[in-house]
């Protein structure tokens, strides 16, 4: 059975090229590389050798510039983005070396965050979360968040996450790094031990060490594949391999993935209480302020509107005085000229002004103002209402 095998990850002078300004940084260089199901494959190398960039794309996390990536024998760059995405669903688990656990959730509800997106019901998603905990010795840290456990058993909730939808191929990237060694060693042998139950382990490192736990050591330096040994013979591998999965894009219940999203925005509200009401505080201020400048803007706006209103835009001021300096024209205006102008066509008032400077006294304060003498139809004209009193009446 184990002769009929294929490879479950096969990569053919695969490139891959990032825009550096106007160049070109070639991070990996025509890397071939074949891993059979049930195998435990550590990639080691140096801080910029390429390592991580090719865990990306053996996820799907990334794309190739050129080459080709098969899984499972189905070449990767003829799956539309669904299909992609079912991949990585199904397909793979991610274990990182800073947990990216959410904080918020407790850790039965950060192993069941996949499941979400595969469509699982909550019953379903419960109850495969707490046999995973159990199975990673998690049982009674179930309802624990992440910042009540330790590097270890964070370590395994991420372990157990990477698990949920099956995880025929787990991706590490440095899973001991924030670890003590003791504490690496044991996240070491339950990798191991999944191992050995038939799901293929992918090791991303740097520490020699932690690269020997694997079956097989990938040596990879300046994007190129140094050294790599013989891959081990069908027969050596597991008995127990675990079949790859079939590719599903199913969209999932919408109604269902809205309940879940309201129900994860709810518990990353109410998780940290205070700084959610902080939050609001500061949107309402920040809102309440600029709804306050618009309207005090808009009102001084219309103040001016209408202080230049008041001023008449279509008054006309005539003023004594000749045309020129040879003395000819008028220099004076009497009252009978403004009766003269009312009676002119397109002139719907003339209205005479006469006014200066005066002293005005009361006990023994004076007050300097300006009197202006002019008929009862002034204050109509200039929009000016009279708070109080009244006009001198003709001939009183």
């Amino acid at each position: 059975m184990s002769s009929e095998l294929i490879p479950l990850i096969e990569i053919k002078d695969l490139y891959r090229t990032f825009k550096s300004g106007e160049s070109d940084v070639d991070v990996l260089k025509g890397v071939n590389l074949t891993i059979m199901p049930g195998e435990f494959v550590a990639i080691i190398g140096a801080s910029g050798s390429g390592k991580s960039t090719l865990m990306n794309l053996l996820g799907c996390l990334d794309k190739p510039t050129k080459g080709q990536y098969l899984f499972n024998g189905i070449d990767v760059a003829t799956l539309d983005q669904d299909e992609l995405a079912a991949l990585r669903r199904e397909a793979f688990g991610f274990v990182f070396q800073s947990y990216n656990l959410l904080s918020g959730e407790t850790a039965r509800g950060n192993v069941e965050v996949p499941a979400v997106y595969a469509g699982l019901s909550r019953a379903e998603r419960h109850q495969k979360a707490e046999a995973l905990l159990s199975r990673l010795g998690l049982a009674d840290r179930m309802d624990h968040k992440p910042n009540q456990l330790s590097g270890g058993q964070q370590q395994r909730v991420s372990i157990a996450r990477a698990l949920m939808n099956g995880g025929h191929v787990i991706l590490a990237d440095e899973p001991t790094g924030a670890l003590d060694s003791q504490t690496g060693e044991e996240v070491m042998k339950l990798f191991a031990d999944l191992s050995k139950q038939g799901h293929t382990l992918i090791l991303i490192t740097h520490d020699a060490k932690v690269a020997a736990h694997a079956d097989r050591i990938i040596e990879i330096s300046d994007g190129i594949i140094t050294k790599d040994p013989q891959s081990s013979s069908n027969d050596d591998l597991s008995a127990v391999v675990k079949p790859a999965p079939i590719l599903n894009p199913r969209p999932g219940n919408v109604f269902t993935h809205l309940a879940e999203a309201l129900r994860m925005s709810l518990t990353a509200l109410t998780g940290n209480l205070f700084r959610t009401v902080l939050t609001l505080l500061g949107i309402v201020i920040g809102v309440a302020s600029v709804i306050t400048m618009l309207a005090i803007g808009d009102g001084a706006r219309q103040s001016i509107v209408d202080r230049i209103s008041s001023m008449g835009s279509n008054l006309l001021l005539v003023r004594p005085g000749g045309p020129n300096q040879r003395g000819w024209g008028a220099t004076t205006l009497i009252p009978e000229d403004a009766l003269a102008v009312r009676e002119l066509p397109g002139v719907a008032a003339a209205i005479p002004e006469q006014g200066g400077t005066v002293t005005l006294r009361a006990a023994e304060r004076d007050h300097r103002t300006e009197v202006l003498a002019t008929s009862a139809d002034y204050s109509a004209f200039r929009n000016w209402p009279v708070a109080y009193g009244t006009f001198f009446l003709h001939g009183g």
